[in-house]
C-alpha cells in the first residue's frame, strides 16, 4: 500500500463510511481501475476504494484525504471511452455507486432531485413513473447521474432538447477542502454573480465531487415516430440535413448511419432494418402532440427528402416497427464494440459533416484500415472508430496486434486534426479524460489552457482531485 495511503488513514476512513466500504482487496481494486476504455495501456489498479453514502461522507473523505496530499478520483458507472475515472495517480477511488436515491420528483416544478449515483435508467423510469419524460439520451442506461454531469454528455436527442447541461438546475458539490457547496436549485433564471454551477458541469471530477443534481424534466410527448431515409451517397443525405432543420419540424433526433453498420448490427442482433436501399441512411425519431401533428410532420420531412433526392421514406408508424428500429439502433456499439480500439466524438459544424467524413474515407485507405464512422448528423458530432479488425465481404475479420496497433496514433491524429481545421473539437460529448489531453493542448491557444489551470488552482490548490485528466 503506498506509503500515503497509511494504516491510520485506512482506519480514519473506516470511521466514516464504514468497514465494509473501504475496499483493499486486489480483484476489486483492479475492477475500479478502468472504465470502457478498451485497451489495456491505461489502466491502473486503484490504492483504495472508498464508498460514501452521503455529501457528509464525502467531505469527511476529502478533509482526511487533503491534507495528506492523497489524490482522490470520482467514480460513478464507469461507462466513459476516454480513462476519466482512471486513478492514474493513485490514491483513492471515491466511488458513489451508493448514493443512487431519487430524492424528489416535484411536478409543480417538473424537476427531480437525485442523487449523483443514480443512473440514467432509473432517472427516466422514475420520471416517466410522474408521467413526465427526461429528453436527453447519453446512450448507455447504466450511466450515473454525477458522471453524465461531470462530462456535459450528449446523446442523439441533442439536436431538439440540447445536452446535459440544458437540464441541470442545481448541483450539491465538495470541494478538495471538503466544503458542501450548494449551487443553483429550483430556478430557471438566475442572474446572480458567476455562475459557479456551470463550471462543474464538464470539469470530469476536476474541481469537485458532484454529490447531488436538481434536474429539469418535461411533459411527455403524446407520440413519438421513426423515419428511415435511404441515400445514394453521404453527401446528399448531409446537405439535406439543414433542408430539414430550416423547417418547422425540428427531429427529436437526427442520425446518419451507414449501410455496412446496420448489417454488422442486423446479424448481432438477428434482426431485420426495414429498408437496405442506398449506402447512408438518415435515422430520425419526432414527437408531437396530435396524430394531426405527427402526420404533418411526416408528410413534410418526406417530402423535403425525396426532393433531394432520397430513394425512398420508411415510416415505422406501428409500436413493433418502431421497436425494432430504436433496438437496432441502439445497438450498434454493442454490435462492434469486441472490435472497437477507441470511439472518437470529433464535433464540427452540420456543414462540415459530408467533408470531415470523406477525409476519415480516405484517412482508412491510405492507412489500410477499417473506420465505420457515424453520427449525430444534426449536431455535428461524428463517431469515427478505430478498429482492430476490417470489414470484407460483409464479414468482421479480426485483425493481429501488429497490424491493427502501429497505424493507429497516426491515424487518430489525423482525423482528429482534420475535425479542428474545419471548425470543430475534440470532444463533442464524451469528455477529454486522459486519451484526449494531448489532442486539447494542441487545438487551444496556450492563454486558454492558462485560464483552465488558474480555475482548477482555485478550486483544488493542492491538485488532488482526478490528477492527470483534461491537461497536466
Amino acid at each position: 500500500m503506498p506509503s500515503k495511503i497509511t494504516p491510520e488513514v485506512v482506519a480514519a476512513l473506516k470511521g466514516v463510511v464504514g468497514a465494509g466500504n473501504v475496499l483493499t482487496d486486489p480483484d476489486a481494486l483492479a475492477a475500479y481501475g478502468h472504465d470502457e476504455y478498451a485497451l489495456a495501456d491505461i489502466r491502473r489498479p486503484a490504492d483504495l476504494v472508498v464508498r460514501p453514502k452521503n455529501s457528509a461522507e464525502i467531505s469527511a473523505v476529502l478533509k482526511i484525504a487533503g491534507p495528506a496530499g492523497i489524490p482522490v478520483t470520482a467514480r460513478g458507472g464507469a461507462t466513459g471511452l476516454c480513462g476519466g475515472c482512471v486513478p492514474v495517480a493513485g490514491g483513492i477511488v471515491l466511488s458513489l455507486e451508493r448514493m443512487n436515491k431519487v430524492l424528489e420528483i416535484d411536478p409543480v416544478n417538473q424537476m427531480a432531485v437525485v442523487e449523483a449515483g443514480v443512473t440514467l435508467l432509473a432517472l427516466e423510469q422514475a420520471v416517466a413513473e410522474a408521467g413526465f419524460d427526461f429528453p436527453p439520451h447519453p446512450g448507455e442506461e447504466s450511466a450515473m447521474v454525477g458522471g453524465m454531469i461531470a462530462t456535459n454528455a450528449g446523446g442523439s436527442r441533442a439536436v431538439k432538447y440540447g445536452v446535459i447541461r440544458n437540464y441541470v438546475r442545481g448541483l450539491e458539490v465538495v470541494t478538495a477542502a471538503g466544503d458542501i457547496l450548494t449551487l443553483g436549485g429550483k430556478l430557471i433564471k438566475s442572474s446572480s454573480g458567476y455562475n459557479l454551477m456551470h463550471l462543474f458541469i464538464g470539469s470530469e471530477g476536476t474541481l469537485g465531487i458532484i454529490a447531488k443534481a436538481v434536474i429539469q424534466f418535461r411533459t411527455k410527448p403524446v407520440l413519438t415516430r421513426s423515419l428511415i431515409i435511404p441515400f445514394d451517397t453521404l453527401e446528399a443525405a448531409i446537405e439535406t440535413v439543414p433542408v430539414f432543420l430550416a423547417r418547422d419540424t425540428v427531429p427529436l433526433a437526427l442520425e446518419f448511419v451507414p449501410l455496412d453498420v446496420i448489417h454488422i448490427t442486423e446479424a448481432h442482433l438477428q434482426r431485420t432494418w426495414p429498408c437496405h436501399a442506398g449506402t447512408v441512411h438518415l435515422f430520425l425519431i419526432l414527437d408531437a402532440a396530435s396524430e394531426e401533428d405527427m402526420d404533418r410532420q411526416c408528410e413534410a420531412l418526406a417530402e423535403t427528402a425525396l426532393e433531394r433526392g432520397a430513394l425512398d421514406v420508411f415510416i415505422a408508424d406501428t409500436a413493433a416497427r418502431q421497436e425494432n428500429v430504436l433496438a437496432i439502433r441502439s445497438k450498434i456499439y454493442e454490435a462492434v464494440k469486441a472490435e472497437t480500439v477507441e470511439i472518437l466524438d470529433v464535433a464540427v459544424p452540420r456543414g462540415e459533416i459530408a467533408a470531415h467524413v470523406r477525409k476519415v474515407q480516405e484517412i482508412a485507405d491510405r492507412y489500410g484500415v477499417w473506420l465505420p464512422t457515424f453520427g449525430h448528423a444534426g449536431d455535428g458530432n461524428v463517431h469515427t472508430h478505430l478498429m482492430n479488425a476490417r470489414y470484407i465481404d460483409g464479414k468482421v475479420v479480426p485483425l493481429p496486434e501488429e497490424e491493427w496497433r502501429p497505424p493507429l496514433e497516426a491515424v487518430r491524429a489525423e482525423i482528429i486534426a482534420d475535425g479542428l481545421a474545419r471548425g470543430g473539437v475534440v470532444s463533442g460529448e464524451h469528455g477529454i479524460g486522459l486519451v484526449k489531453k494531448k489532442y486539447l493542448a494542441e487545438s487551444l491557444p496556450p492563454t486558454q489552457i492558462e485560464l483552465m489551470r488558474g480555475l482548477k488552482r482555485v478550486f483544488d490548490p493542492a491538485g488532488i482531485l482526478n490528477p492527470g485528466k483534461i491537461f497536466d
